[in-house]
Order: C-alpha cells, then structure tokens, then sequence
C-alpha cells in the first residue's frame, strides 16, 4: 500500500491506472492523427492539437472506468464481470466524448475518430488487464507477510486475509511456549523448532513483513532484539492495527486502544480543513441538485400517486457532536410502517417498503432531499451515515468506541456505505464503524472524492441496497 494524502492505495491499482493511462492517451493520439491526417503531409496529431483533447479523453475515460468498479480489487479475478464492465465503461465513454465534441468545440473529434480511439483503448485494455491479472501475483506484488500471536486478536485478520490479493499470510507464530488457546486453525499456525530465532523463520518462509498482534508485551513478550535484527535486514514491521488500517482501509475495533488513537497519526481537525470540505459539500450538493432536480420530482410524483401524501419523510438523527437534527427523505415505505411507534432496523425485503419504494432505494434516490441538509450545515456530503437516537443509544452501550463517529458530520453517503452493505444489525454496525473510524481518522479532500466516485458506482450497479 502507498499512503496518497492520507489515505491507503494498493501499489497495483496505481500501476493498472498508470498503465491504463497512457495507453489511454496512445489511443487518442491515434484517433487525433487519422482525424487530420492528409495524404503526402507530415503525420500530425502530436502539435499543439492533439494535447487537450488526448489529456480530456484520458482524464474522462479514467473517471468512467473508475466509476464502473474496474479498480476495485474484488472484481480484479473475475474475468467475465471485468469485460461486461470495461464494454459498458466504453460505451458510456463513446457517447459521454461524442457530447463533449458537439458542446465543446475546441475538444471536438469526429465520429470516426472516437470510434478509432475507443476500440484501440477497448482492445488495449483488455490485454493489460490480461497481462497485469497474470503478472499481478508474483512475490514483488504480494508481500508475503508472518503475523506474531495466535491470540483472539488475530482471528479477524485470518479471515480477512483468505483469498487477498494484495498480499499472502503466510502463517502465524505463538510467541508463547504452551498458550491457553489458539484462536486460528492449527495448519495456519508455523511448526517452530525449539529454540528458533525470529530471524531464522523469516529466512526459510521469505517473509517481506512481520505483524505484531501480541496483547502481552511485558516480561520478554515481545523480542524485541530479534525484531530489530529483522527490521535491519528489510522486513517491514506493523503493528496489528496500523497494518489493518493500511492493507483493509478499516479501523479494527478487537485491535486499537485508546493509546494507539492519541499517539499516532490522524484524527485531526483543523479551520483549513473544515473550510475545504464546507467549498466541496456546497458544490457537489448543488450540481446534485441540478442534475437530480427532475428525478426527484418524477420520484414525488410516483409516490403520490402509489401511497398518497406526505411526498417527504421527516426523521430524528443524530449529527457531529450528538446534537439531534431533522433529516428528510423521500418516503419508501407506507405510513403505518412504525404503527407501534417502535422504531426497527430495515432488512432485505422489507414488507414494509413500497413498490416505488424498493426502486427509489436500490438507486438512493430516497436519499437526495438532504441535499437540504448540507445547506443547513447539518450534514456534510460524505460522511458516516446518521443514526436514529434509539439505535445510538444502544450501539454506544454495546460497541466501544461508537461516539467517536460523531466528532465530524454525518454524511449523504461515506465510506463505509461504498465499502460495506446496507447494516441491519449490532454486527453490521460494528463492521460499518470499523470504515467510519477510517474515514475519522484519514478524512482529507482526496479520500472524498474517492467515495464520491465509488457511490456513483454503487448507484450504477445497485451494492447493498435493501
């Protein structure tokens, strides 16, 4: 992983997008060059022309691969998902470039250009891909990585790491002589001859990265003189937390303490900062607002005509802070939903949802009057999703921690709605905390527009909606 402002991003996703870029840019060279290209005349394309519609058509084109989920690593070993995606990202591409030419003229290609320019990138990318996926997996592009302890800290990273590509657990070792209890399955655990040096281990298994997860540390727990020896010949050490956080992008609740909160990095919150995310909150709430403005007024019509009045559904939520505030949605369910006046957690299938309803929530467009929110100042475009008062109430008894979600505006949308479903449960609340204290804790102007163009993706391919 490499650290971009912040935030953690796969060394393989900055070299498929690197790759993908100048073959990007290849391409709409060729195009450019056909375009004008005149019998007997030096080839052209690579003067004062081509720069500006070459570097428009790369930027557009990473975007709209970006925003089809082509950069998620979950999809990266699924063949056919990946071609029905990169057709459909072309597509859109085709015709988002064939607009762009007719309403900028200085950006202009001709039909025949773009068609040129986009099947020699379709063409291309499909063959990166092909030789990326291939290469991907040799040991420079996957760390092989030896996790110290076998205690219940460990269990959560054990089953994060089956099928990862990013990186291979090779195994775990109990620092312990005879421990009460292993908390991973035996064969993931690596035979030790009594005796054995760390250095030793690290030697006959090839291991890049050692990861600390040992809760006992006093009393030669932890040996350190072996570690250092290890650091000195190259592996890389990470404690359990700070490597959960760099390689899942997720705040581990069984593996942080307050120490580790307040003596390392993140967490911070500043004028400048809080002035950058109020500019991109009000921007993005408007042009939202501009180019959803008719699908909400279609979406209010449907409900009234399927369920009747009120268009609107008022709720009581919990912002920064844990001051109280109104929230507004579309409504999706009928208005008895909560008759006994007990409120529940929504679940897949809701009998309780509408038919406009089901479909305004598979593509949240529930979710967009507040935009009213933003305005007010009471909720920032991303974000941790607000909760009700009652479930907060509750989740702060249960899960540590919890509070701290409300040190910074609720959101429209966040990182743990594009990385984790739609949560119905205390688990799943815990999972989303876990991406919420991410977001907490790394949040800067780069990360939100990540999450801003993953939830296009979420919006296009319906994720987790219920």
């Amino acid at each position: 992983m490499i650290r971009l402002f912040s935030h953690y991003v796969p060394r393989k996703l900055i070299l498929l997008a690197g790759l993908e870029a100048l073959l990007l840019l290849l391409s709409a060279y060729i195009g450019i060059s056909l375009q004008l290209f005149e019998p007997g005349a030096a080839f052209p394309g690579f003067g004062r022309y081509g720069p500006p519609q070459a570097a428009a058509f790369t930027v557009g084109m990473l975007m709209v691969i970006t925003i089809m989920g082509l950069y998620q690593p979950e999809y990266w070993g699924d063949i056919q998902s990946v071609l029905v995606r990169l057709v459909a990202a072309f597509a859109l591409g085709y015709a988002l470039a064939r607009l762009v030419s007719y309403l900028v003229p200085s950006l202009h290609l001709s039909a025949d250009a773009v068609a040129t320019t986009m099947t020699v990138a379709l063409v291309g990318s499909v063959l990166v891909r092909g030789a990326f996926y291939k290469w991907s997996r040799l040991r420079a592009f996957r760390p092989r990585v030896l996790v110290l302890g076998t205690g219940s800290r460990v269990m959560r990273l054990a089953e994060l790491a089956e099928g990862n590509p990013n990186h291979e657990v090779v195994g775990f070792v109990s620092l312990q002589p005879e421990p009460a209890k292993h908390y991973v399955p035996l064969p993931r655990i690596l035979p030790t001859e009594p005796g054995e040096s760390l250095m030793s281990v690290v030697e006959k298994y090839a291991i890049d990265d050692i990861v600390i997860a040992v809760r006992e540390r006093r009393g030669g727990g932890l040996p350190l003189k072996e570690l250092l020896e290890c650091r000195l010949k190259g592996v890389k050490i990470s404690e359990l937390p700070t490597y959960i956080e760099r390689e899942y992008r997720q705040v581990l609740l069984e593996s942080i303490n307050a120490s580790w909160m307040v003596l390392g990095d993140g967490f911070s919150q500043g004028l400048l900062r809080s002035l950058v995310k109020r500019l991109f909150d009000l921007i993005a709430s408007t042009a939202l607002l501009v180019l959803t403005l008719p699908v909400l007024l279609i979406t209010a019509l449907c409900i009234f005509l399927e369920s009747g009045s009120p268009v609107f559904y008022r709720q009581q939520r919990v912002g920064q802070g844990g001051r109280v505030f109104t929230i507004y949605k579309l409504r999706s369910m009928n208005n008895d939903a909560e008759g006994d006046g007990t409120p529940c957690w929504a679940t897949a299938n809701d009998e309780r949802t509408t038919r406009v309803g089901r479909a305004i929530r598979k593509l949240r467009i529930d979710e967009l009057p507040q935009i009213i929110n933003v305005f007010k100042g009471e909720m920032s475009f991303i974000g941790p999703r607000p909760e009700r008062p009652f479930f907060v109430d509750q989740l702060e008894k249960q899960i540590p921690y919890y509070s701290l979600r409300h040190s910074v505006k609720p959101g429209i949308t966040g990182w743990s709605q594009v990385r984790y479903p739609y949560g119905a449960s205390i688990d799943d609340s815990i999972e989303k905390l876990q991406y919420d204290l991410y977001y907490v804790k790394n949040h800067c102007l780069f990360l939100d527009l990540i999450i801003l163009i993953d939830t296009v993706e979420v919006v296009l391919w319906g994720k987790g909606a219920r």
